[in-house]
């Protein structure tokens, strides 16, 4: 087993151009975090963590127990560490900058810190995903402005699975490597250095009870998928969804696929399902730096210029030629 540990993996990164000591403090704050969220998910109904909250997010949503603890087990670890001047999270209306007498720090993350919640209560793989941003200006108290950055200002992203193991996903702009957590000695080793999604595949990921919802060109291209070895594609694909994005996206980040959560018409008023600034900006950037695609149907994800804190967006990433391909059906409208 490699003896590459994520501290010291970090370490060697601080000679790429943007990487600094601060940044790879925050992620190792971040990667505490996980740790012990691991833990608190591990423990389940052991620990009465799972089931209701009996409250809703800022999107309406109920949140489940580990929603909150969870959210909290982040704010923990990050806030007063000196590395941040403010978080946001999809479990929280407004950003949280870091309270006056504790030192401020150059950069923002924003996270959502238990992907795919729904699935908690049935032991299905879960997530944490998180993307970090540099301040834009250092001066004055921090406002949601400054978190409303298009996606390839990123300076890091990663995201955690939380499975039969615990993997952290991490990019720093210089590619995407994988680490274990030795759940033992509370600490991640890289296991899957220089991840690389490939460009063709034969799986697709998609919620297919929403197929009469969506776009007649989104339609058309899930028709020709299921149309297999008979169809224009001349060759059989396989379905796969767990509806955890983190399982869903880390199994193409393995293997290759094409995850899609595409314009929904059942309610038009809303542009998408996932949220830019937690799931779709750090998955596309993790995503493009393992040598996969991401956009929204019609644009590059990180291109999007953000316009609130809970912006939703389509997403379509995986493996670049079909991503290229649904994207294209797309522009032909």
């Amino acid at each position: 087993m490699t003896t590459l540990t994520l501290s010291r993996y970090l370490q060697q990164k601080l000679d790429l151009p943007g990487v600094t000591p601060e940044l790879c403090e925050l992620i190792r704050q971040t990667g505490d975090a996980c740790h012990r969220i691991s833990d608190a998910i591990a423990k389940g109904a052991l620990a009465g963590v799972l089931g209701q909250a009996g409250s809703e997010n800022v999107q309406g949503e109920e949140q489940k127990k580990l929603d909150i603890i969870t959210n909290d087990l982040m704010i923990a670890a990050t806030l007063g560490g000196g590395c941040v001047a403010g978080l946001a999270s999809e479990e929280m209306d407004e950003i949280l900058p870091v309270p006056d007498g504790m030192k401020e720090g150059r950069y923002l993350m924003l996270f959502d810190p238990l992907d795919g919640s729904s699935n908690i209560d049935v032991n299905i793989s879960v997530g944490t995903i998180f993307s970090i941003l540099e301040r834009p200006d250092g001066q004055g108290p921090v406002t949601e402005q400054d978190f409303l950055q298009p996606g390839n200002q990123q300076v890091a992203a990663g995201y955690v699975v939380y499975g039969p193991s615990t993997l952290l996903v991490l990019t720093l702009g210089d590619g995407a490597d994988g680490f274990t957590l030795d759940r033992e000695q509370g600490v991640f080793y890289l296991t899957a250095p220089n991840l690389q999604v490939p460009k063709d595949t034969k799986e697709f990921a998609i919620n297919m009870s929403n197929m009469r919802h969506w776009e007649l060109n989104m339609q058309r291209y899930v028709r020709e998928l299921l149309e297999g070895i008979t169809g224009v594609r001349e060759k059989d694909f396989n379905m796969r969804w767990v509806a955890s994005m983190v399982a869903d996206v880390h199994r193409i980040m393995t293997r290759g696929g094409i995850f899609m959560y595409p314009y929904d018409l059942k309610d038009p008023s809303k542009p998408g399902k996932l949220r830019l600034m937690y799931e779709a900006n750090p998955m596309s950037f993790i995503m493009e730096q393992a040598g996969g695609a991401s956009t929204t149907g019609r644009q590059r994800i990180l291109d999007v210029t953000p316009t609130s804190l809970h912006q939703r967006v389509p997403v379509v990433m995986g493996s670049a030629n079909e991503v290229e391909r649904v994207t294209g059906y797309h522009l032909e409208t």
